[in-house]
């Protein structure tokens, strides 16, 4: 199945590069390209993308307010946001509103092609480079609503043990080593953790164990 790709970057250059990489990849078509969030949101109702590879510098509208917007529709697609090194509290806002993950824009060209597939299946990618400082801040941060540890109270103890092992950067494989579980059991506790505490995905769900206190 082709995954389809809506780039939102006003870099000209960096959008470019973004356009030519992405159509290397046999599985991944790039159907638009904007220069700003505004144009971004009217975009993603027109072309209805699977993935939005977003910059969170634009004019007119920035990448934190377009990607509220995008995501507050239902069945939004996924929101990759593009990111430097000095901009973790605006990657920390970003995911709190919606984002399915963040990418450094110098990472490998691999890594581009293969966070849009990760966000395309709903789980998501964080960049390792940066991940502890924008999670840390998350948790610091507290609850942003009085919703993240009621919604926490609905998983059982084997959910929330998976949650924790989810908010720890563990990949499926991982966690059913760790709990001596099978992957398919797994992946059924990871869709329950996602589905319980009404999460667009897997990085959602890793936001509000940080936004929840769970994680300590």
């Amino acid at each position: 199945m082709t995954i389809t790709v809506l780039v939102a970057e006003d870099e000209a250059l960096v959008r470019a590069g973004c356009v030519l990489l992405l159509g290397t990849a046999p599985d991944i078509e790039v159907v638009g390209e904007v220069g700003d969030g505004s144009a971004a949101i009217d975009a993603v109702k027109t072309l209805a993308p699977q993935v939005v590879l977003m910059d969170l510098r634009m004019p007119v509208l920035d990448g934190i307010g377009a990607t509220r917007a995008i995501t507050a529709d239902p069945g939004a697609p996924a929101v990759l946001v593009l990111t430097t090194f000095d901009e973790d509290s605006a990657v920390q806002e970003a995911l709190a509103a919606g984002a399915s993950g963040f990418l450094l824009k110098h990472a490998a060209p691999a890594d581009l092609v293969a966070a849009v597939r990760r966000c395309a299946a709903g789980d998501g990618w964080l960049d390792p480079a940066i991940v502890g400082g924008v999670l840390g801040a998350l948790r610091r941060a507290g609850p942003r609503t009085v919703s993240a540890p009621t919604l926490l109270a609905t998983l059982t103890a084997r959910e929330r043990e998976v949650l924790v092992l989810m908010a720890l950067g563990r990949s499926n494989a991982e966690i059913s080593a760790e709990l001596f579980i099978s992957e398919a059991t797994t992946r059924t506790h990871v869709a329950h953790v996602i589905t319980k505490t009404g999460s667009r995905d897997r990085t959602q769900a890793v936001v509000l164990a940080y936004q929840s206190g769970l994680m300590r």
